[in-house]
């Protein structure tokens, strides 16, 4: 409804007016000039509420101390300088968007916020209250509500949408909420929750909200994790003074998985001198290396008596395995 509209709906219902369109319309611009600009804005406010009220909602100055934070959390952390910038714009220049609070459902007298959870905050630091829309919602609503006014000014990265999802899941939501609220489809909350239930609880946690970390690198590092001992390595990692400096930096995500795909790279294969045993007589005229392979043994002759020696231990070797089996059948202590 217009500014004007509002504005007309209710002085007439105070005044009764009953003057012509043309009269009407002239006070209306009367009142746009000079002092009378603070009585409109007044009314206005006040048909703007009425409405509100109609609606179920009311809009009130609360105590931010009656305020407690959502049942769910779709932060992780908080950026420092971002909510000092939020801050200093309340101070100068007040709040100029509400938030939204429902009654409490455990605590008469207090309220729930459902988003606006800085605001709240600036107000309780600089020691004012905080403009807000009273609604009676229930917890979907609610849940629903947060999401999807998060989700509009893009304020949430990846990851903390993920963990929101998880976190909606794990409190008997459905897949349906947790769609409506982040304003998703089936095929992305699967990848969501695939990530978060995946990578270590302990390296979300030390990573963080992740600014500027895509959708994409978290999957690599999802794959990565996904063998045991790279998740290991991850959790080892974070703990390491490189991860802290890095994070320090806004880095320490690039320096995990980095640190994850150099660890992940195959070592080279052990040369035959290296990994073979060898026999050689006195006179050192055959020289036998043995060799285990995951699949096999080994034996290679070398020196002038290789050649008849090998043909010889062939011509045994019937002989040979028959003792083998005799000695296997035999027994400790016999």
């Amino acid at each position: 409804m217009a500014r004007k509209n509002l504005l007309a709906s209710v002085t007439a219902s105070i005044k009764g007016d009953t003057a012509s369109a043309e009269v009407s319309e002239a006070r209306a611009d009367y009142t746009k000039r000079g002092a009378s600009r603070s009585m409109l804005q007044s009314l206005d406010e006040m048909a703007e509420a009425s409405l509100r009220m109609v609606d179920g909602e009311t809009i009130i100055s609360l105590d931010p101390n009656f305020l407690e934070g959502s049942f769910v959390a779709d932060r992780i952390g908080e950026q420092a300088d971002d909510f000092e910038t939020l801050k200093e714009a309340i101070r100068k220049s007040g709040q100029s968007t509400p938030i939204l609070v429902r009654p409490h459902p455990d605590a008469t007298g207090q309220y729930q916020i459902i988003f606006g959870h800085r605001r709240a905050k600036a107000a309780r630091e600089l020691g004012i209250q905080v403009r807000a829309v009273i609604k009676q919602m229930a917890d979907i609503e609610h849940v629903i509500a947060q999401g999807q006014e998060n989700t509009a000014r893009a304020d949430l990265t990846f990851i903390e949408k993920a963990l929101f999802a998880r976190r909606l899941l794990d409190r008997g939501m459905t897949k349906e909420v947790a769609k409506s609220a982040l304003t998703v489809d089936d095929s992305l909350l699967s990848r969501m929750l695939s990530v978060v239930e995946t990578i270590p609880e302990t390296v979300l946690e030390a990573i963080g909200a992740g600014k500027g970390i895509g959708r994409d690198r978290w999957e690599e590092l999802k794959k990565l994790v996904m063998v045991p001992a790279n998740a290991d390595k991850a959790v080892e990692f974070i703990a390491s003074e490189e991860f802290k400096d890095a994070q320090g930096r806004g880095e320490g995500f690039s320096q995990m998985l980095a640190h994850l795909k150099a660890k992940a790279k195959k070592p080279k294969r052990p040369t035959t001198d290296q990994a073979a045993d060898a026999w050689a007589p006195e006179n050192k005229a055959v020289i036998i290396a043995s060799k285990s392979k995951p699949k096999g043994y080994s034996l290679e002759f070398t020196e002038k008596d290789a050649k008849p020696f090998g043909e010889f231990i062939r011509s045994q070797l019937d002989d040979l395995y028959e003792a083998f089996r005799k000695s296997e059948k035999k027994q400790p202590g016999d």
